[in-house]
């Protein structure tokens, strides 16, 4: 059975917003006690850039192969299957360790907000609960996403309008504390409100790219987009320019209204800044924080989507084992593929390494980019006359720039030392996929003609 073509540009405009929008709730704001609010801006352009241009290299691909393994499909046609199994993996990786973390914080949310609810009791039933949506369809789930979306976003829009009177430029440009300061040895200027200096500006690269992971994963629902070749770039490109406007908002307005760092260490930064200026049981502090779990809840369904396709995808390809690509006959939902990636799911939110899980699904999600983009360039070669409905202009110019800037996030992710155990994780989580495959996955491969006959 195949999956059904029900969604519209809408549909992965909220799928892709949706993804990312719990990155302005939540965790960014750590970038502030790296960088600061200057150090963590400055970070931002250059991923900016990154995203928009890998983005618009990927709506090439994903109109061009409209297939529901996104980055495993496009590295498979490039390079063959083993290429094709490791960027499917590394999607993986991405989409099966971020939703335990926000999966967390919507616990810890859900206490705060009623107490008497212990926070892990939260988290379980919050997964359950967005494994058990996606089941009874994807139209459903998808107009579900639609919502919470759209109110995650008015919550930002209300926060953003109760800042702007109180914003202030000093507020924004305050010099660091006294131990920040002194490791910057005295600079002067713009640098003596950066911690850190340049290298607290790369530190807060992992933060700056918060704001825009999993907005690929998108491109995971293409085979059930009506007319994948149109929705698919209007989809990605109006999501893209939302996130943007979305991050320089709240990134700028949210130190200029409060001290920084007192949002730099903790998960509800907009609530605290608020309170600053309306109080802790203000109305719109109070309503901002509750909104708030809308937009976390719209990270956690969109990326178990995302893991759940995915799943599928290298299931139905041989590379998994089949049982994940069954579709249920009354839903057309691939549902040991949504319930696989819930145990999953839970099993690394029961750990409590957050900040490692978080890690791992960046590395994962870099390493995805890379494979892509590697594929990006192999097509435009070897099969010029694929089609394209979607060509970007100067393929090669901004295909390059995006492959510099990748190798750039790459490196200052790598680069910080709390990354070191997420890295060795990592390392261990590849070696088994690559001895699953040798011994296992390579073995049940659909032919090329076949499985890209499904298109």
């Amino acid at each position: 059975m195949e999956l059904k073509r029900s969604l519209r540009p809408i549909h992965l405009w909220a799928l892709a917003v949706g993804l990312v929008i719990s990155g302005n709730y939540f965790g960014w704001s750590y970038g502030y006690g790296t960088g600061g609010p200057i150090g963590l801006l400055i970070a931002c352009i250059p991923v900016t850039i990154f995203y928009t241009t890998f983005i618009l290299c990927y709506s090439e691909l994903a109109t061009a192969i409209p297939h529901a393994g996104g980055p495993s499909a496009y590295a498979r046609r490039a390079f063959g299957p083993f290429m094709g199994y490791l960027a499917g993996f590394s999607c993986l990786v991405e989409f099966l360790f971020a939703p335990p973390a926000i999966a967390i914080a919507v616990g810890q949310y859900i206490h705060f907000m009623a107490p008497a609810i212990p926070a892990m009791v939260a988290t379980i039933f919050a997964i359950t609960i967005f494994v058990g949506v996606n089941m009874i369809g994807m139209h459903t789930s998808a107009v579900f996403e639609l919502i919470v979306t759209i109110v995650a976003l008015i919550g930002l829009c209300i926060f953003w309008v109760a800042a702007i009177p109180h914003f202030e430029i000093s507020s924004w440009l305050r010099p660091l504390s006294t131990s920040a300061s002194a490791s910057v040895n005295g600079a002067n200027g713009i640098l003596s409100l950066i911690p850190n200096g340049f290298s607290g500006i790369m530190s807060s690269v992992p933060f700056a790219i918060w704001f825009y992971l999993a907005l690929e994963g998108g491109a995971m629902a293409a085979e059930e987009m009506v007319d994948p070749q149109k929705d698919i770039p209007k989809g990605f490109l109006t999501g893209m320019l939302t996130l943007f406007i979305m991050m320089s908002l709240t990134c700028i307005l949210t130190a200029g209204i409060a001290d920084y760092n007192l949002v730099k260490a903790v998960d509800f930064p907009l609530p605290i800044a608020l309170s600053k200026v309306f109080g802790e049981k203000g109305t719109v502090t109070l309503l901002i924080n509750f909104i708030g779990l809308f937009g976390l809840i719209a990270s956690l369904h969109g990326i178990i989507v995302g893991s759940s396709r995915q799943l599928f995808a290298m299931s139905r390809s041989g590379y998994l084992p089949k049982f994940l690509s069954q579709v249920n006959k009354r839903f057309h939902t691939p549902h040991w593929s949504l319930i696989t990636s819930g145990i999953v799911c839970l099993l690394a939110a029961t750990t409590g390494l957050t900040a490692v899980v978080i890690c791992i699904s960046v590395i994962g999600s870099v390493a995805l980019y890379f494979f892509s983009l590697l594929a990006f360039f192999k097509l435009r070669l070897s099969e010029p006359e694929l089609k394209r409905p979607f060509k970007v202009k100067g393929g090669f110019v901004l295909g390059g720039i995006a492959m510099i800037l990748c190798i750039f996030c790459l490196y200052s992710v790598l680069l910080q030392a709390d990354y070191k155990q997420a890295v060795l994780w990592s390392s261990l989580l590849y070696v088994m996929a690559i001895l699953w495959y040798l011994f296992f996955g390579r073995k049940n491969i659909r032919p090329f003609a076949e499985e890209f006959g499904v298109l």
